[in-house]
């Protein structure tokens, strides 16, 4: 995802985000800080979350949407605004603009998750769908700006954006004053410079740590070249952070105040995910769970006590049943097992039999006599089960082997 680069800009200070945190009282909610039991064994300090994702639009957006669109002058509130976004930033958006009367439009590209489009328009948007790629729709939301003379509302790269962002900073500060290790995610930096313009000034000895997926990690490259570059084809499951291009006015921030940036895996997101919504009882979009699969992906690096920042839950859901599918594999949570029988009457209810003795679930079989591969009397059966773990996959194939089944992967 890229983005225009706006102007030169005032920077963002403390003052801004108190101002911020003035503006959004009544609007935006202070969301819950959690304890997890779970992360505070693995990392050996406190671990709180912060529960954006049970803010209002379920993600953080709205803090910062509302800020800049509070912002503007009379004559450009009548013009009216307009975004471009795939899901958090829309719904932001278009809360904030119904709040304080303005009209909105929003593009979404073609794709987008018919939740969210209809979240979008509920809060209050036009909704134009536009585009097959984030690119594509942003271009049309721009050239909109330019056709009406709407203002565009970035997701990121302006410094009202950047206040409103880090009055979550101020909360967490007051709400954990022992922290010393906060996490957050990042896709263009606008919620973690924020974050760090106010931590920061009220607490330099606090650690912030930035998380990027793998597949979508333009600021590793750009802070060792020491200017934003753009990566090609980001991918990641997270779209919450999926952004190819740091923005400018957060990446110096960002360079200047985020301590380091650390990268997660695929697997880890899943992992993360799955976590939060098991034993935190927590929805939480990939986006969201980046900072607990950096927690997960190496727990002894992280000084307690430690917050990570839930950053929204608006995950699609069918989109979260992959998720949790491939997260549940990655934890070993499903095995997949071929084996042959003797095809005899009898013979699959012994194997099933077999699997009920160590308590294995069978989710699906299939079990074929035709294939030519196949002896006369001999018949194949694939079976996938649920497990509680790799200790337990391990025990259900040396089962069946000890039971004289063949078995392959």
């Amino acid at each position: 995802m890229s983005f225009s680069r706006p102007g030169t800009l005032r920077p963002v200070i403390l003052d801004d985000v108190h101002g911020a945190q003035k503006m959004l009282s009544g609007v935006a909610r202070i969301t819950a800080m959690e304890g997890s039991r779970y992360l505070s064994q693995l990392v050996g300090a406190p671990v709180h979350l912060k529960c954006e994702n049970l803010q209002r639009t379920g993600s953080f957006k709205l803090r910062g949407a509302y800020v800049r669109i509070a912002g503007l002058s009379q004559v450009e509130r009548a013009a009216g605004v307009v975004a471009a976004s795939a899901g958090n930033h829309a719904q932001g958006v278009a809360l904030a603009s119904s709040l304080l009367g303005v009209r909105s439009t929003v593009f979404m590209p073609a794709g987008a998750p018919l939740p969210k489009v209809a979240a979008t328009r509920q809060y209050g948007a036009e909704v134009r769908l536009q585009g097959q790629v984030i690119e594509e729709t942003l271009a049309a939301a721009q050239e909109y700006a330019h056709d009406t003379g709407a203002v565009f509302i970035h997701p990121f790269d302006h410094p009202d954006i950047i206040a409103g962002q880090g009055t979550v900073g101020l909360e967490i500060l007051e709400q954990c004053p022992e922290v010393r290790t906060i996490v957050v995610g990042m896709g263009g930096g606008g919620l973690a410079a924020g974050i760090a313009v106010a931590v920061k000034a009220l607490r330099p000895d606090v650690k912030l740590i930035g998380v990027q997926a793998e597949g979508a990690a333009a600021y590793p490259p750009s802070l060792a070249a020491g200017h934003p570059v753009s990566i090609k084809s980001p991918a990641t499951m997270a779209d919450g952070i999926k952004v190819g291009r740091p923005g400018d006015v957060p990446f110096k921030i960002i360079g200047d105040l985020v301590d380091e940036v650390r990268t997660v895996s695929e697997d880890a997101l899943a992992g993360a995910l799955l976590l939060c919504l098991e034993r935190a009882k927590l929805v939480v979009e990939p986006a969201g769970a980046s900072p607990v699969a950096a927690l997960m992906s190496d727990p002894h690096a992280f000084q307690g006590p430690v917050v990570a920042l839930l950053s929204g839950g608006n995950v699609d859901p069918l989109l979260m049943q992959r998720i949790l599918r491939h997260g549940m594999v990655a934890a070993g949570r499903y095995l997949s097992l071929r084996l042959r029988l003797t095809d005899r009457p009898g013979a699959l209810a012994a194997l099933l039999g077999a699997l009920s003795v160590v308590d294995a679930n069978v989710l699906d079989v299939s079990h074929v006599r035709t294939d030519p591969r196949l002896g006369l009397t001999e018949a194949e059966v694939e079976l996938h089960l649920e497990t509680k773990g790799p200790e337990h996959c391990e025990e259900v194939t040396a089962a069946l082997r000890e039971a004289g089944y063949t078995v392959r992967g």
